[in-house]
């Protein structure tokens, strides 16, 4: 496999557009090429929100929306269950062999998409993200580091030393977001006495998140597990 596609479908305020930020800058840090996009409606709290990452060994030239992803990531349960999508149905696009993290602890799924994704040879994984992001960030604005452990413990698409690169770049330096993205860095980091407490709760979301990841494709065997080892 020569390049990941990951769609990552939430709502407004759950930290989309930086997931998908911090996972191209990790796969820039383990020497990847990568691009990172949002897709935005109206943005506020709650309504849709996409965003899209690239990741590959060759230069990736294409952005903007991503109709057939490799990987498709559910921030929030209103997506199936309340449609908020901009794809219909949600996991609309993806390729036989691909990946759906759900953050969710039951299944959400109807028989008849359960029927669809499995005939497509789909692996599902569904991972309650936003306890993790309670009891172990202590928010659940940690949310979207819990949903980014679960991918890379899944496929390995980036190393854990990269993630944490990407992180003290992300929230240690002076990175400078704009519009809703900026709004949802601050409202993180007023939720930590220190910058650097900020840092280590969503690295601990993470690597906890990565270990549930990686005991799941143990056990499932999913067509992308270690697909992170990109090959030509």
């Amino acid at each position: 496999m020569e390049r990941m596609n990951i769609r990552i479908s939430g709502l407004g305020g759950q930290g989309a557009v930086t997931a998908a930020h911090l996972l191209a800058m990790a796969a820039n840090r383990d020497g990847k090429f990568s691009i990172s996009n949002p897709f935005f409606g109206a943005e506020k709290r709650m309504a849709p929100a996409e965003s899209y990452v690239r990741i590959g060994i060759n230069k990736i030239y294409d952005r903007g929306e991503l109709v057939f992803p490799d990987v498709i990531l559910v921030f929030h349960p209103q997506v199936i269950t309340m449609q908020k999508s901009y794809t219909a149905p949600f996991f609309s696009g993806i390729k036989d062999g691909g990946l759906i993290i759900v953050n969710t602890d039951t299944d959400l799924l109807s028989d008849e998409e359960n029927a669809e994704l499995k005939s497509k040879n789909v692996s599902i994984f569904n991972c309650d993200a936003t306890t993790l992001a309670l009891e172990i960030g202590g928010t659940e604005l940690s949310t979207n580091m819990a949903m980014l452990g679960a991918v890379v413990g899944v496929t390995g698409i980036v190393s854990m030393d990269a993630m944490d690169g990407a992180l003290q770049e992300r929230f240690g330096k002076k990175y400078v977001a704009s519009g809703g993205t900026a709004t949802l860095d601050e409202a993180i980091k007023k939720k930590y006495a220190k910058k650097e407490q900020l840092i280590q709760k969503n690295l601990d979301t993470i690597k906890k998140a990565f270990e549930l990841g990686g005991e799941w494709a143990d056990e499932h065997k999913p067509a992308l597990a270690g697909a992170g080892a990109l090959t030509g």
